[in-house]
């Protein structure tokens, strides 16, 4: 169904390689002629696949959104080492020591779980106010504080013995770092190894199978159908809803929360919060029978 342009909600883009997520929003940016946008976790720029982006009031969910677990399907390269983890740096050291798919299979294991985990130079952790990566080009290296990650899921998918690259489905916790992992399996086959490829499939509930490219939403838009676009309140689909009469859509509107005779329907807990003109905020739902705003959405007239 066509649909107009909307004032406000969530693109779930299929990152191409090559571009980097700010490069990504801007384009977003462009497509939609609006300034407020902004996106929910960076991907490299040789990294693909899922990039939730909001515009408009939907980037106030923003902070909801950057702690949603992640699934990626990896690249392992086995044979070298390089400067930045993966095969756009240059490398380092080499070992012919090679590896099966069952002994890869066998070492993943390893992985699952909660442990400790040490972020790469090149990344954009700041350390006394400088990205690592910065430091990391200017040939310096700094002592990085260990933190802590859970991998709930890693499988191998597929093996080229020949070449040693294999592909890896990964689940993991918010802030993972998929290159330090394939550098990690590397050692512990007693090899080295890097990230060759990497593809985010999941973040939080939002799949890649509803994703959309640059291209196709560049010709969705042209024909003034902007229905790549999601409302503001798919945000929190995983929420119960919860609905405020007329009087209590306005004092939300008005910063307050709502009286308990101005609510229809509540619900305990974190609740998406409905009044008779659409979506209105995130809200909790008291023990009480009230019901607090926790940040609104609702579009606020020019």
């Amino acid at each position: 169904m066509m649909m107009g342009r909307p004032a406000s909600g969530l693109i779930l883009l299929d990152k191409p390689e090559g571009i980097s997520s700010h490069t990504a929003v801007g384009k977003i940016r462009r497509l939609l002629q609006m300034k407020t946008v902004g996106h929910t976790g960076t991907l490299d720029p040789m990294a693909t696949g899922l990039l939730p982006i909001c515009f408009g009031r939907a980037t106030r969910a923003v902070e909801f959104m950057i702690d949603h677990d992640k699934r990626y399907l990896a690249g392992l390269r086995l044979g070298i080492e390089t400067d930045t983890g993966d095969t756009t740096g240059q490398v380092l050291s080499r070992s012919e020591r090679t590896a099966t798919a069952e002994e890869i299979a066998a070492v993943l294991s390893h992985f699952q779980g909660t442990q400790q985990q040490i972020p790469p130079m090149y990344s954009a952790i700041k350390q006394e106010g400088q990205k690592l990566y910065e430091l990391a080009r200017k040939g310096v290296t700094v002592e990085r504080t260990p933190r802590e990650i859970t991998i709930y899921h890693i499988e191998l998918v597929s093996a080229d013995e020949e070449n040693q690259n294999f592909l890896i489905d990964v689940s993991c916790s918010k802030g993972t770092y998929i290159r330090v992992l394939c550098e990690d399996i590397g050692r512990k086959l007693g090899t080295k190894g890097v990230m060759s490829s990497l593809r985010r499939t999941q973040a939080g509930r939002f799949s890649i199978a509803n994703a959309y490219t640059l291209e196709a939403m560049e010709e969705m838009a042209a024909a003034g159908d902007y229905s790549f676009a999601l409302p503001t309140d798919a945000i929190f689909s995983d929420l119960p809803d919860a609905y405020v009469k007329k009087a209590g859509e306005t004092r939300i509107r008005n910063g307050l929360s709502p009286r308990k005779y101005e609510i229809e329907k509540t619900a305990p807990g974190p609740c998406r919060v409905y009044g008779p003109g659409g979506f209105l905020a995130l809200g909790e739902g008291l023990a009480e029978g009230g019901i607090r705003i926790v940040k609104s959405f609702f579009e606020v007239p020019k």
